[in-house]
């Protein structure tokens, strides 16, 4: 009875994922069409621009439920993957009951008014010629909610069926109420806090994230508990929280994140990072070190194409790994400068962290990127420089490969041929976006069908590959959101509770320095990113700083860049860095843990270096125009 039960519940989950898996095709090809329409032809549609994002909405929104059900949802895993299976369970039903299910309670009753409000009212759009009916739109974010309550149930009981000493999870249960009851005497008898309830906020955020719970469902979860115990705060302050997401499902800018992550998959199944590899290992490998140079080079082509760190790291790992230890590369050279050079895409443009950057700090996601071209090329050159000077003082480290028995002449036309078709679609994309012609979803778009025409070519375009591109967006876009949820959530307590001016008191009362200011954010996002990863960042840590930027007289797209490239960092921090442990995982035993971790050493010395360098020379980010 249970399993039917649970499978019903899945089975809805999974065709309103598939469901959402085609409106990203389908929103693909609408934001290009409107984009050649209004560019070529001058005629522009206020309605189909809002179905657009109407449709990103759904994207994402019927995302939540499908990606809870495929555990696509993150989680710190740097003691949950050690525990036994049971323990898991229990965390996975603590982390639903407890926090996912009271929260998606409380959200769906005040979503429900919103949604009524609007009905009654009738609401349309503001602009003429939009869509009428705003409360269908708000409806989809009730449904989302309810399919997302659903899945969470089906976890739940799938969970329990996993756990063979039930007495463990009703020990745990009454260890839960018992602090539930404390909580609840000194709420009613008007308790003091011990310490500042900020603090607590904090400490049980981390405290939880560490223990392995659901990111989102944590920021989710805290931010409820503290607006009940807390008399400043009140649920009250959560009735807000519907219109913030709503008018996260409006913000357009957001929209390039499903085709940017759409238009890298596409390119991660077409074998362009494999072709590049071969012909480029071929093109420098008579150099020393030219093997590491080609991965160095094929990482900033991926990073600019793809921008999706754990393929750029798989792919890499799979293919220049085995070439590299086979001519007797150092296990460390080799497994650091694929690692480093996997990450690029945290800082290359178009890069997702970037984008969410520009939301969160609320800038021009067209000026990020174009600041960010010096500092990436930056950090290729410091790559390539630190590999042709180890391989010079220590030839077997990184010793040259026997010429070919082709002829180089034909090494090179081969190389030309694999890397002239990214590189004309990486122009098109951002040549669109520093031009100002196109919006960065504009050119996501127009990425994608490049991207399907590039696959086409190869012979490697099929419905299997855009089918596991489009499920596969749907996920992570749906982790991004959701993650985005529970970040918003956090912060309307978190200011509530005074945390925004305490910080904001802080930095320009009691330090009073710019240069203080940013030496300590540099170093606590440097700290943060040895345990959690850049969208919890981005959506928790960068909100509370942007005040601070404005009152310091701080360029905000320069601090932007510097975060940028401090995140990029904490992909490669031992010893969770998440770039190590993807590089690990598809390598196998080939290499060592130790070996990764030397090899990966010189490269963080390398973006700390990149990192001084922008401070020391601001004006570098503006090369490429203001």
């Amino acid at each position: 009875m249970t399993d039917t039960f649970t499978s019903t519940l899945d089975t809805l989950s999974k065709y309103a994922g598939r469901l959402a898996a085609l409106l990203v095709f389908v929103l693909s090809l609408l934001v290009a069409y409107d984009a050649m329409m209004r560019y070529l032809f001058s005629a522009g549609s206020i309605a189909l621009q809002e179905i657009e994002w109407h449709l990103f909405d759904m994207v994402f929104l019927l995302g939540l439920s499908y990606a809870l059900k495929h555990q696509k949802h993150v989680r710190v895993d740097i003691f949950y993957d050690r525990y036994s299976r049971q323990n898991q369970a229990i965390v996975q039903i603590l982390s639903m009951g407890l926090l996912l299910i009271p929260f998606g309670v409380v959200l769906m009753g005040d979503t429900w008014d919103m949604t009524y409000q609007s009905f009654l009212q009738q609401e349309v759009s503001p602009d003429p010629g939009g869509l009428g009916g705003r409360w269908v739109i708000k409806g989809v974010l009730l449904l989302a909610l309810g399919l997302l309550l659903l899945q969470a149930l089906s976890e739940i009981l799938k969970a329990y069926r996993l756990i063979t000493h039930k007495i463990v999870l009703w020990r745990w249960l009454r260890v839960v109420l018992l602090l539930g009851t404390l909580i609840y005497i000194g709420w009613y008898n008007r308790v003091e806090f011990w310490f500042d309830p900020v603090v607590l906020m904090f400490a049980l955020t981390l405290v939880l994230l560490m223990l392995g719970f659901h990111v989102a469902f944590v920021f989710a979860g805290v931010s409820l508990l503290f607006a009940l115990i807390a008399d400043e705060v009140g649920l009250g302050v959560l009735e807000m929280l519907p219109y913030r997401t709503y008018g996260i499902m409006g913000n357009v800018t957001l929209m390039a994140v499903p085709l940017f992550i759409f238009m890298g998959l596409i390119l991660e199944r077409s074998k362009m990072a494999e072709g590049l590899l071969l012909s480029m290992g071929k093109l420098f490998g008579q150099v020393r070190g030219g093997l590491a140079i080609s991965v160095v080079l094929v990482g900033a082509i991926l990073a600019a194409s793809t921008g999706i760190v754990g393929a750029s790291v798989v792919m890499m790992s799979l293919i220049a790994l085995p070439l590299m230890l086979k001519y007797n590369y150092s296990p460390a050279l080799a497994s650091g400068a694929i690692v480093a050079s996997g990450t690029l895409g945290q800082l290359i443009p178009p890069s997702i962290v970037l984008i969410i950057l520009g939301d969160q700090m609320h800038l021009s996601v067209g000026d990020l990127f174009r600041a960010a071209v010096v500092p990436g090329v930056l950090l290729i050159l410091l790559y390539i420089l630190y590999i042709l000077i180890l391989s010079y003082l220590n030839p077997t480290i990184a010793p040259a490969l026997e010429r070919a028995d082709e002829p180089y002449g034909t090494i090179l036309k081969e190389a030309l041929r694999e890397i002239t078709p990214p590189l004309l679609l990486i122009g098109v994309v951002l040549g669109s976006i520093f031009a100002g012609v196109a919006s960065p979803s504009e050119s996501a778009a127009i990425g994608v069908i490049g991207a399907m025409l590039l696959a086409y070519f190869k012979g490697e375009f099929s419905f299997e590959m855009v089918r596991y591109a489009t499920l596969e967006s749907v996920k992570l876009t749906a982790m991004i959101f959701m993650i985005l949820i529970g970040a918003t959530a956090f912060s309307l307590v978190f200011n509530e509770l005074g945390g925004g001016d305490m910080a904001l008191e802080f930095f320009t009362g009691e330090l009073g320095s710019r240069w203080d200011f940013i030496l300590i954010a540099m170093v606590v996002i440097f700290l943060l990113g040895f345990f959690i990863d850049f969208i919890e960042i981005a959506f928790v840590v960068v909100p509370i700083l942007v005040p601070i930027v404005a009152s310091l007289g701080i360029d905000p797209i320069w601090f932007a860049i510097l975060i940028a490239m401090n995140l990029q960092a904490s992909f490669l921090t031992p010893p969770f860095g998440f770039a190590l442990f993807y590089l690990k995982g598809s390598a196998g035993d080939s290499i060592t843990t130790a070996d990764i971790y030397r090899g990966v050493v010189p490269f963080i010395g390398l973006q700390i270096v990149a990192l001084l360098i922008i401070i020391g020379f601001p004006e570098l980010i503006y090369l490429f125009g203001q």
